[in-house]
């Protein structure tokens, strides 16, 4: 049977990536405690496409992911992006996995435990020297409280949800949880999915006794993440969805760490 993907192209364009995306597919995660979390993820994986093809065989992604029955751990997804380059006999692989991951969340005085989305995902990228490179990305609900509508008002202060996005590259595995847990302790109070009226009365007044800015937020996000020697570069976005504005307010703050710094 003829092979139309491998025909010469005449062009002379190179294609950085191509490949599948938006595949769905059954996912399970090893969490910081060591039981397994089910999840679904959405995969997009790609390769580097020389200039003189044609095309790429689409099939062949899909033969890997069966193949790998996807789980997601350094070495698996180091096997993953060998396999893709031997496959398609390539420079450079890649592969983005984004999921839904669920941590149980205790009340904080009722001790009622319910479950809490996080939105999750990794990129990584082999090259032909076969070295992994790895950014982990987490999305994290919190409250804010605006310290400025608390220092003028004479009762209350506007809050409201926002999202922390946590991206890193870091030398060893840091826990999804670790990031979480940096983006809740450095908002004005984090969210739960279940709250009783005495839970409510806590985070409530939590909140407004620590009000953040988003800035405020970023930059709390980021003394956190300094310390941490496994981390080689990171990008923090803070976005808060006003409660009396129709906009949101945004804060972005990126950095490559020095290896060697205190």
């Amino acid at each position: 049977m003829k092979d139309v993907q491998s025909e010469k192209d005449l062009r002379n364009i190179p294609i950085n990536k191509v490949g599948v995306n938006n595949v769905k597919y059954p996912l399970s995660v090893i969490n910081r405690d060591g039981n397994i979390v089910h999840t679904v993820a959405t995969i997009n994986m790609y390769v580097n496409l020389p200039h003189h093809y044609r095309g790429t065989h689409m099939s062949r992604f899909l033969e890997i992911i069966s193949k790998h029955n996807v789980n997601l751990d350094f070495h698996n997804l180091d096997n993953i992006l060998k396999d893709i380059r031997r496959k398609f006999d390539c420079e450079t692989s890649h592969l983005e996995i984004s999921f839904p991951y669920f941590v149980n969340k205790k009340a904080p005085i009722s001790k009622l435990t319910s479950p809490l989305e996080y939105e999750c995902k990794v990129e990584c990228e082999m090259n032909s020297e076969e070295k992994l490179k790895l950014i982990t990305e987490v999305k994290v609900p919190v409250t804010t409280l605006c310290p400025c509508s608390k220092e003028i008002s004479e009762t209350g202060a506007h809050n409201q949800r926002a999202d922390v996005i946590i991206r890193i590259k870091s030398s060893k595995l840091i826990w999804f949880e670790e990031l979480i847990e940096i983006a809740e302790k450095s908002a004005s109070a984090p969210i739960f999915t279940l709250l009783k009226r005495n839970d409510e009365k806590y985070v409530t007044e939590h909140a407004y006794n620590n009000p953040k800015f988003v800035e405020d937020t970023a930059r709390d996000v980021v003394l956190k993440l300094r310390k941490d020697p496994r981390i080689k570069w990171y990008s923090v976005e803070v976005i808060s969805y006003e409660s009396i504005h129709k906009h949101n307010a945004y804060a972005c703050i990126s950095e490559s760490l020095d290896e060697n710094r205190i």
